[in-house]
């Protein structure tokens, strides 16, 4: 027995002297995920502005018929035959008849107050027919331009001389929206 004792008392001694392993770390902690914080809210939206009404095609032609810088054709004396320098008036006066299917113009013949009634009436004809036949080229339906002659009776200038009645000599364009 007191060898048993003595091997017990070795044994006991033997276990203290060894170290004892660590403990085992504990298990990680179930953590709840994260929840960011809400985002802030959105700042206010800003006021919409005053609706501005779109423009209609009728605004839209009576804005560009006013930007029109040209709205008569000039002639020489006794003459029906368009000037090469006043063809621009003819196409520009074209493209905004192109540009708008409602647009309906009438050109207006017009003549110094020279001659007889009969005779200026036919040579504002003459003169305005030449403008349509040129605008035809351009494209206008002959359905969409009326002539009209006015031979003397609507003077642009009254004087008597030569810089009066060469601003008479002339077709004017008179745009119609229909």
């Amino acid at each position: 027995m007191k060898r048993t004792v003595f091997v017990l008392l070795v044994t006991l001694a033997a276990a203290c002297s060894t170290p004892t392993p660590p403990a085992p770390p504990p298990p990680p902690e179930a953590k709840a995920p994260e929840i960011p914080p809400p985002p802030p809210p959105p700042p206010p939206a800003p006021k919409p502005a005053p609706a501005v009404p779109a423009e209609s095609p009728m605004q839209a032609f009576e804005r560009a018929r006013s930007a029109l810088t040209v709205t008569s054709v000039y002639f020489d004396y006794d003459k029906s035959v368009i000037k090469p320098d006043q063809v621009s008036a003819i196409t520009e006066n074209g493209n905004l008849a192109n540009a708008y299917a409602n647009d309906y113009l009438t050109l207006q013949g017009n003549c110094d107050e020279r001659g007889s009634r009969e005779y200026n009436l036919a040579l504002g004809q003459r003169r305005a027919d030449a403008v349509k036949q040129r605008l035809r080229l351009l494209g206008i339906p002959e359905s969409r331009v009326e002539t009209v002659s006015f031979g003397k009776e609507k003077p642009r200038e009254l004087c008597h001389n030569e810089s009066c009645w060469s601003m008479n000599r002339r077709a004017d364009f008179v745009h119609a929206w229909r």
